[in-house]
């Protein structure tokens, strides 16, 4: 996992499955005792709710309806906390989540991770003109956020639309400004073609990791049903 402080950037294709990853992130995180909050800015507040729901479980989104009691039972496993703030698309900034971060932790709420889904389409708060430098301003808040309060954030990001057919997506491939990947601490790419989708599979690739190895490749099963992901050993078949 990331550190206190620590920015972590996972991008890939549209549809791909990034969200699922970030709820993922903070479902495990969740589980083991830590107190996560995810910021939505693009699903609302119940949707999100219930992709946790079908990760904690293992029921599928359109099945959860018929098994309240069992989701029950594995919401009162829980060891952390886990709070879902939905804002609409480019209403909020990074200096609206920081006042509401710090609105929470001053009411004696302790916050171990903060995911935000997604960082393309916060609001930046310095208006430049032109789209790549308004994302480079937009992720280096992010990135002052996570130092500022000392806790690990994650966000997602698209890949441009030639890395749609590509097996594994590289750096070269981000949408709009490269300044994401020169301000994050750890950076790892979703590839899911269409044949991926089908067969519930796609590709992992650490692009940057200042803290360890990169340019690593590691295949993985990701169920965008239940929300389950299970990665692989670079070495496997």
């Amino acid at each position: 996992g990331l550190g206190n402080g620590d920015f972590g950037l996972i991008f890939g294709n549209p549809g791909g499955g990034k969200s699922w990853l970030l709820v993922a992130l903070g479902a495990y995180a969740v589980s083991i005792g830590y107190n996560v909050l995810h910021y939505t800015l693009e699903l609302g507040e119940e949707y999100v709710g219930l992709r946790y729901d079908s990760i904690f479980t293992g029921i599928a989104n359109q099945n959860l309806k018929y098994h309240k009691d069992d989701v029950q039972t594995e919401m009162d496993k829980l060891k952390g906390d886990l709070v879902i703030k939905y804002y609409p698309t480019k209403t909020a900034s990074v200096n609206t989540i920081s006042a509401h971060l710090k609105r929470i932790t001053t009411l004696g709420t302790e916050v171990d991770m903060v995911i935000v889904d997604y960082g393309d389409i916060l609001k930046d708060t310095q208006f430049a003109k032109e789209v790549r430098h308004a994302l480079g301003n937009i992720y280096e808040d992010l990135r002052g956020l996570a130092g500022e309060f000392q806790i690990p954030v994650w966000t997602a990001s698209q890949a441009n639309r030639s890395a749609l057919d590509e097996d594994v997506i590289e750096a070269t491939k981000i949408a709009e400004s490269y300044q994401k990947i020169m301000t994050a601490d750890f950076v790892v790419s979703l590839s899911r073609k269409v044949e991926d989708k089908i067969g519930n599979t796609g590709r992992f690739h650490v692009i940057k990791n200042r803290f360890g190895p990169d340019g690593l490749t590691y295949p993985a099963k990701v169920n965008t049903n239940t929300g389950a992901v299970e990665i692989y050993e670079s070495t496997s078949v």
